[in-house]
């Protein structure tokens, strides 16, 4: 693996086509170095399946830079990344981190434009090339695509679905993806929900949208081997609800909910609810702050988490757990239920909205609740803590039966790139070999 922070040296001028390899590029800016919400895991789970999928030294992966000193910065996070593309014989080329938020406007046109320019030095120097953008950052990499080039681009989420109000980054993700699809790039799409959104929000045709169904890795089904300790008042029993601390995760309706069933003396396990953001913020954020506010209100028995760390994932495969609560008010997929599904976790009470609507299935993988309805989120909560123990067994045997059997991501991932771009997959007869 070669980490480069400037542009390689090209090889020499003339070089004929027949020395030159096919090249699979991804652009990505969460999931190298760490991860701040299940898009992190997402995108590293999407690198690992092409280290598997594709001959080794095929792959190059762009990323801005991130110092070890950022909150955004996990080590073992970033040390197990390298080893893993090390193995597969990537090349890494780091572009500068930009200065505005990845997450704005003028941030994704600076990450598209560093990392389209980089994407162009590879292809230059390869026979054919597959450029991949995963995530709303690098939807405006279309201007840098050749005609030897391909390109795929990987929306986890919209603007258009979790900040409808900020107009001019709904008209940015909608015209950049337009102007892609212009030049015949392929557009994944990670639900049902996502394509639908594509489709009539975005007026992407149909036949440049190629289905790449969230997933997890097989790995990411079986049991960590180390589960943190949980705090002290959970150990006898807890609910576990985790996510970004932004409203559209609908904490604040699970409090509203718990409050509710309080008043009706209902007992509810010890709530642990990590609604976290980056170590790179200082303090609580405004959000946080209410949350912790209603907890104390209302008097719940809860423990608010703030700080991002991936071991919370880890109790979903604590006994101690009563059921996994995702109350999103806007979800395009929603990776919380198949992590709890493959842990063997739950029951897994969700609200309906967009992707959760295709696993957490009422009666069947779980139990479901209207999106921003309190009340409704309370109903479904009382019904997961009063199931009987044959039905508990029930719904965790469907929804590990649902991951393992639509929700491979490995499988989705090869499929998409042999059905865009077949050549990828196949070793060239000059010499490329796999390694394992």
């Amino acid at each position: 693996m070669r980490i480069d922070h400037a542009t390689p040296p090209p090889p020499p001028t003339g070089a004929p086509n027949a020395t030159r390899r096919p090249r699979v590029v991804v652009a990505l800016h969460e999931g190298f170095y760490g991860a701040q919400s299940g898009t992190g895991f997402s995108n590293r789970a999407f690198l690992t399946a092409l280290t598997r999928l594709l001959p080794a030294g095929r792959l190059s992966v762009i990323t801005p830079h991130v110092s070890e000193t950022a909150g955004a910065h996990d080590r073992r996070w970033t040390s197990e990344v390298q080893e893993m593309l090390r193995q597969a014989e990537a090349e890494v080329i780091t572009v500068p981190e930009v200065q505005a938020a990845p997450d704005s406007v003028h941030g994704s046109i600076q990450l598209s434009d560093l990392a389209g320019e980089a994407a162009l030095r590879i292809a230059d120097h390869a026979s054919r090339c597959l450029l991949i953008g995963l995530d709303v950052p690098f939807l405006g990499l279309a201007p840098y695509t050749s005609p030897a080039m391909d390109l795929l681009l990987v929306p986890r989420s919209m603007a258009a679905l979790t900040r409808p109000g900020d107009l001019p980054r709904i008209r940015w993700e909608r015209d950049t993806l337009r102007a892609a699809t212009a030049r015949g790039a392929r557009v994944g799409a990670i639900s049902t929900h996502m394509r639908s959104h594509l489709i009539v929000r975005c007026a992407i045709p149909r036949t440049n949208i190629v289905s790449i169904p969230n997933g997890l890795l097989q790995e990411e089904m079986t049991r960590p081997g180390i589960v943190p300790p949980l705090p002290f008042n959970a150990r006898a029993g807890f609910l576990l609800a985790m996510g970004r601390a932004v409203p559209t995760k609908g904490f604040e309706d699970l409090l509203e909910a718990l409050h509710a069933l309080k008043q009706r003396r209902v007992r509810v396990p010890h709530l642990v609810l990590a609604a976290v953001t980056s170590g790179d913020h200082e303090g609580p954020t405004s959000y946080q702050e209410d949350l912790a506010g209603r907890i104390r209100a209302y008097g719940l028995d809860a423990t608010l988490i703030a700080r991002f760390t991936p071991a919370v994932r880890a109790w979903l495969h604590s006994p101690a757990l009563r059921a996994v609560v995702i109350p999103s008010r806007e979800e395009p997929f929603g990776r919380i239920p198949l992590e709890a599904f493959a842990a063997g976790a739950g029951p897994v009470v969700a609200t309906t909205a967009g992707g959760l609507a295709q696993t957490v299935i009422e009666g069947k993988t779980g139990f479901s609740a209207r999106p921003g309805d309190p009340k409704s989120l309370a109903s479904a909560l009382r019904r997961a803590l009063t199931v009987l123990p044959r039905e508990r067994e029930r719904l965790l045997s469907a929804g590990t039966a649902l991951v393992r059997s639509r929700h491979d991501y490995e499988v989705s991932v090869g499929s998409a790139i042999g059905r865009i771009a077949p050549w990828a997959l196949t070793p060239s007869p000059t010499g490329e070999v796999r390694a394992r």
